[in-house]
């Protein structure tokens, strides 16, 4: 039996993924000066649709926590999922390190350590697994730090995602941050040999969605495709199939909002449609779980 997804990265490092009648929501924010617009948000007709709304945030940075966020509370079925290091009086079930939850029969998550404030998510949804780093990455600054700075930081961020090696990952949402200059994609790629998610969308780039969108173009290999979602408000529609291929496409804007059901979208077009002409659509898509348990991890 096929079953759908649909993925929508909002803003910065804002994401959803919808599975029938439950919605799942990582560190949305609307931006600085509300760069998202008001009909690429998600606002309350939308979440109305859905019989449960889990609400994950990461850490109180502002760029992964909008105050709109707790306006929603008193919609039904909505839950909201911290950090345990949240300002006291924050709402939500609050996760350190190591915790896990089983929040309904569809949806658990355990908690991971991170470079900076608060946790990153491993959420199961369904048959598929979703990892969202929060701040989890290599923050090194290699024109301004001290060597044993940015060793330091590499030892910290190895000790970090050592955990996650362990860890099946359908689709992971990673930092790609360039304001850290040279080498910014070193945690991205370190994250991506290491762990080996099936599937790798950047955020965090601020602005740059040229930075993510060559990513994508380099750093896909056998065992990761990554996958730039730079448009605001853009939607990704994963459909598993029985043999456990994950089928990826693109449908438009309002009909991945308006949809309370992805699993009833019909005519969806498919990416060969969407990218024709793209001269790197001859890529490994659909993607398989590839890796071999024989295949070495790198420590």
């Amino acid at each position: 039996m096929n079953t759908r997804y649909m993925i929508t990265h909002y803003y910065h490092s804002g994401f959803s993924v919808s599975l029938e009648d439950t919605l799942v929501v990582f560190d949305y924010w609307r931006g600085e000066e509300n760069e998202l617009t008001p009909e690429r948000e998600l606002n309350e007709r939308i979440l109305s649709r859905y019989s449960h709304v889990y609400v994950f945030i990461s850490h109180e940075h502002m760029d992964h926590m909008d105050p709109i966020v707790f306006t929603w509370k008193a919609l039904p079925g909505i839950s909201y999922i911290v950090s345990s290091d949240m300002p006291v009086g924050t709402r939500g079930k609050r996760m350190a390190p190591g915790d896990e939850l089983v929040l309904s029969d569809q949806v658990s998550v355990k908690a991971f350590d991170s470079t900076d404030l608060g946790v990153s998510f491993l959420v199961r949804l369904g048959d598929l697994a979703f990892f969202h780093a929060g701040d989890l990455n290599l923050w090194h600054w290699r024109e301004e730090s001290t060597i044993q700075e940015i060793e330091e930081a590499e030892e910290d961020f190895r000790k970090a995602v050592a955990p996650l090696c362990q860890e099946h990952i359908d689709v992971a949402f990673f930092p790609l941050d360039p304001r850290q200059g040279t080498m910014f994609d070193a945690g991205a790629n370190y994250f991506i040999l290491s762990v080996k998610p099936r599937i790798l969308i950047p955020m965090h780039y601020f602005h740059r969605s040229d930075v993510a969108a060559e990513f994508a173009r380099t750093a896909s290999n056998r065992f990761t495709e990554v996958v730039a979602m730079p448009g605001y408000g853009e939607s990704m529609a994963i459909e598993t199939d029985e043999e456990g291929y994950l089928n990826l496409s693109f449908p438009d804007h309002a009909t991945a909002q308006e949809d309370p059901d992805p699993s009833t979208s019909e005519d969806t077009p498919s990416l060969e449609t969407i990218y024709e002409e793209d001269p790197f659509i001859e890529s490994d898509l659909p993607l398989t779980q590839l890796a071999s348990p024989e295949e070495p991890e790198i420590p």
